[in-house]
């Protein structure tokens, strides 16, 4: 009878072993180093971006510790988060951006690390200089002091923000101490109706899972719709899984992901390149995986999706009404409710696109790209910002501001009436000038929408997708862009 049990137990334990594997637990595998007291995985950091809002503290403290950057060259730095978009001439008027900037540059001399600065065409926002630079690749792990590391997981890695003694942890060790997640598999199959966008799809997503329901989940996206986005769409909805509570949000690579990275300046090349498509083709989620979880959505229950409130899941189709507290499910929904009409300024039950805008800002790591700016773009021509409406255009990145002067669709953004910037995270956050002013409503492309998010303490935000930013700014209000 032992002998029984013991011939049953090894015949499951192969069955384990021979189960397919997700990508994260594949990535995760490749990159585990150890296991410490605690239970943590030692996890080894293939890529570490840093900019100049969590870098300074951390570069302080491994001097203070006597240590030094353990492998300079998996280290990357750009400025983005604080640099002005009007006026990039330094010395800046802000003293505390000079000094923050000054104190990058200072740090990557010091330790020998690549610094993409203003004065080399390359500079932008880190989630974006990352892809541009073939530094984003499939199959490895990513971390940056940002929360919306999350969207190079779009390439297939598993990237997540980090504090800023994690900072100082990577510069050191190049590893973290981690906990692992559970996988939950979204399927998006479908199509996508005219006016939906990659945005669209991620706050519908938020909406119905909730802004805490990620928690301790990484998010597989997958299914027709994301097969057939391309890889600057599929950054958008990584971008955003952090808004729905996971730690980590990605795509597997396919032959879209790989066609991107080819040519790339840190892409491998000739038989490198070869190699590394097998290599990455590898860590793709296997057939008879087994996910924690799996949600299914159909595309065209989606429609374009505006936030009405303080949350990344206060999201409603174009068509919808603002929620009634009154016709709230449970206490908890209705405190919820109240407490964003009250903040917002929104009567309840009134239609969202009767919501008057005062800025149009288009922008930010999760849709400051090309794409966003060649969409919004072919709607905006031969139209005008609507009177008193202050609308604001800043391309991600020193080479998206380049490709959009270059095609002419910068020119088209300055001649409707929006304010054409450099390059920078400018309004998403405002930790630079370019902020709200008051209760000043927002119609936004960026991805936080909660309180004083934009620099106003009483500012007010609505998310939205390029599209609709510009039908928003041409009409003077929320706006469904299919009827423009």
């Amino acid at each position: 009878m032992r002998h029984a049990q013991a011939a049953e137990c090894l015949r499951a334990i192969e069955f384990i072993q021979d189960m397919g594997k997700t990508l994260y637990e594949k990535t995760w595998d490749a990159h585990t180093v150890g296991t410490i007291d605690d239970g943590r995985t030692q996890l080894f950091i293939g890529s570490h971006l840093i900019h100049e809002v969590t870098s300074p503290q951390a570069f302080g403290m491994i001097r203070d510790l006597g240590l030094t950057v353990k492998y300079p060259n998996r280290t990357f730095a750009t400025v983005d988060h604080i640099v002005p978009t009007d006026n990039q001439q330094q010395p800046f008027a802000d003293n505390l951006a000079e000094a923050m900037i000054n104190e990058l540059k200072t740090n990557v001399e010091e330790y020998g690390i690549k610094y993409f600065s203003l004065n080399t065409g390359m500079q932008g926002i880190v989630h974006m200089v990352g892809p541009e630079q073939g530094i984003t690749q499939p199959g490895t792990t990513i971390v940056c002091g940002d929360s919306h590391t999350a969207t190079h997981g779009a390439f297939g890695a598993i990237a997540f923000g980090i504090g800023t003694t994690q900072v100082r942890d990577v510069l050191a060790t190049q590893t973290l101490a981690m906990a692992k997640l559970k996988v939950r598999r979204i399927n998006v199959n479908g199509e996508l109706k005219q006016g939906v966008y990659a945005k669209d799809v991620i706050l519908h997503i938020i909406r119905h899972l909730g802004a805490k329901g990620g928690i301790g989940f990484a998010y597989e996206y997958g299914g027709d719709v994301f097969d057939r986005m391309t890889m600057e769409e599929r950054m958008t909805v990584c971008n955003m899984s952090i808004e729905g509570g996971a730690r980590c949000g990605y795509v597997n690579p396919d032959g879209t992901t790989y066609n991107y990275l080819i040519g790339r300046p840190y892409a491998p090349e000739g038989e490198e390149w070869d190699a590394a498509v097998a290599r990455w083709n590898s860590f793709a989620s296997d057939a008879d995986c087994e996910y924690d979880d799996v949600v299914d959505f159909n595309a065209e229950d989606i429609e374009p999706t505006v936030t009405w409130g303080i949350s990344p899941d206060h999201g409603v189709g174009i068509s919808e009404l603002i929620p009634d507290p009154a016709k709230a499910e449970t206490p908890e929904e209705k405190a919820s409710i109240d407490e964003a009409l009250e903040y917002m300024k929104l009567p309840a039950g009134t239609p969202v696109s009767e919501i008057p805008v005062d800025v149009a800002f288009l922008g930010s790591c999760t849709n400051g790209r090309l794409s966003d700016f060649r969409e919004a773009a072919n709607i905006l021509k031969g139209k005008k910002v609507a009177q008193g409406v202050k609308a604001i255009a800043v391309p991600g990145s020193q080479i998206t501001a380049h490709q959009c002067e270059q095609s002419g669709i910068a020119d088209i953004f300055r001649e409707a009436g929006f304010e054409w910037r450099a390059a920078g995270c400018s309004m998403c956050l405002a930790m630079n000038p370019d902020k709200l002013i008051g209760d000043q409503i927002c119609a936004s492309s960026s991805n936080r929408n909660y309180k004083g998010r934009q620099g106003s303490p009483t500012g007010r935000t609505i998310l939205m997708s390029p599209a609709m930013v510009v039908a928003a700014a041409v009409t003077g209000k929320v706006s469904d862009v299919r009827n423009l």
